[in-house]
């Protein structure tokens, strides 16, 4: 369920005691995809298990579905299927050619044989990471860390730059949608990208799995009150609090930089956190979240004159949203993306450009010239809204997409099956601004 970027994924797993399998997990794979290729998705919950039949029903399904078609083209064939063993899963790749790429379902069955989880991911990514040019091995080290305690921790990655410190610090802050620590999307791993880049230049880097993805099944149990405090604002504050008890760290310039989703969070963040001395908004929006989905659909459709998108259905969906009546017991699935009517009406009580003016703290803002998700409008509502401010900068790269990767013409959903990587450009500001804001 990821909006906002590139290809809908949804991902929800349990973990489940061994059992004797009913099926080979590759022949139900492959069943799975034939059953979302032919549309037959009332037929899907039966393969599922618990936690797939509640939070994946047939509906669901299929918006998920069509979704990605209508980004990728239209389904052309499997063409191979490669298992591995993850966390008492076995997780299947099954590769499937569309019209516009290749792309492999990512599946996991349970010992039962049951379905536990879906993930679309490109095929190429077995592929092994490339380093962008300025990433110095030699001037970073990484460490495993865990952002929380016990079952509901987060595992994450701890960049730091060679030496004694105190260093600066990030913590990054994903975008919507179940991302890993990486914020992998299509080809590419921004969040690695900056990372590496930032920790090259003296800067340390803390990014984590998100709670949607490394914890699915118990989101998926909240999934009727689940808002973005849950989903994203509470772990990036626990992220902050790990951080200001290391010693490599220098506690008073600890900075929030969110991309996306995570970027239109950045105020709300940094209102809610002790100790960030400042935030820096990669591609955040500052028009309302469902005016962003319906934008970015209608420019998806224009792209293409057959689309599978039903544009009239989600403008129904949005005028609901914008309903001054929506009750929290609104039904999800007449709500954009089937997110509950909690989430919208809490994303209602917050103005990213408002919380900015409250916070009398530094702020980077950075847009993609090229992103289509969230655009120079958005960019224009942070500039305008915080031009009288004199510790808010505000930089546009015209050639960047959403991923801040430089591309040319008009951004398409296909190009995140590209590998590439963050501008340097976008790197060296992000370094400098901290550099001169920590003082």
């Amino acid at each position: 369920m990821k909006h906002g970027i590139g290809i809908l994924i949804v991902f929800f797993g349990t973990l489940l005691n061994a059992q004797e399998k009913t099926i080979e997990p590759e022949q139900r794979a492959r069943e799975f995809v034939d059953l979302l290729a032919a549309g037959k998705f009332s037929d899907a919950p039966p393969l599922f298990d618990a936690t797939m039949k509640t939070a994946c029903p047939p509906a669901t399904l299929e918006k998920i579905w069509t979704g990605l078609l209508q980004q990728v083209g239209q389904f052309k064939k499997q063409t191979g299927v490669r298992t591995e063993k993850k966390d008492g899963l076995d997780i299947c790749f099954v590769t499937c050619v569309f019209e516009r790429t290749t792309l492999a379902a990512e599946i996991a069955i349970n010992a039962s044989g049951e379905i536990a989880g879906l993930h679309f991911v490109p095929a190429e990514s077995v592929v092994p990471y490339a380093q962008p040019e300025y990433a110095r091995s030699e001037k970073y080290s990484e460490k495993n860390i865990f952002i929380g305690k016990g079952r509901t921790a987060l595992p994450g990655t701890l960049t730091l730059p060679v030496g004694d410190g105190p260093f600066p610090a990030v913590v990054l802050v994903h975008g919507s949608g179940p991302n890993d620590r990486d914020e992998s999307i299509g080809a590419n791993k921004p969040f690695r990208d900056l990372a590496l880049g930032l920790a090259s230049k003296g800067i340390a880097v803390l990014r984590y799995e998100k709670r949607t993805r490394a914890h699915a099944a118990a989101m998926a149990a909240i999934k009727d009150s689940l808002t973005v405090k849950e989903e994203t604002v509470d772990d990036a504050i626990a992220a902050v609090e790990v951080l200001s008890f290391s010693e490599k760290i220098d506690g008073k310039k600890i900075f929030i930089v969110g991309h996306s989703l995570g970027g239109m969070l950045v105020p709300r963040i940094m209102h809610e956190a002790s100790g960030v001395a400042g935030g820096v908004v990669l591609a955040g929006a500052t028009r309302p979240l469902e005016e962003l989905i319906l934008d970015q659909m209608i420019y998806l459709t224009s792209l293409e004159k057959d689309t599978t998108y039903d544009i009239v259905e989600l403008k129904e969906q949005v005028a609901r949203v914008k309903d001054r009546t929506l009750s929290p017991s609104t039904a999800a699935n007449l709500l954009p993306l089937s997110l509950p009517a909690k989430y919208w009406l809490d994303l209602r009580r917050y103005d990213p450009v408002k919380t900015a003016l409250q916070i009398k703290r530094p702020l980077l803002i950075l847009q993609g010239g090229r992103d289509y998700q969230v655009t120079k409008a958005d960019f224009d509502g942070w500039k305008n809204g915080l031009a009288a401010r004199n510790d808010v900068r505000c930089i546009l790269y015209p050639s960047l997409n959403h991923l801040f990767i430089a591309g040319e013409g008009k951004s398409r959903p296909e190009e995140y099956q590209q590998t590439g990587h963050v501008s340097e450009k976008v790197i060296d500001d992000i370094a400098q601004w901290i550099t001169l804001a920590g003082r």
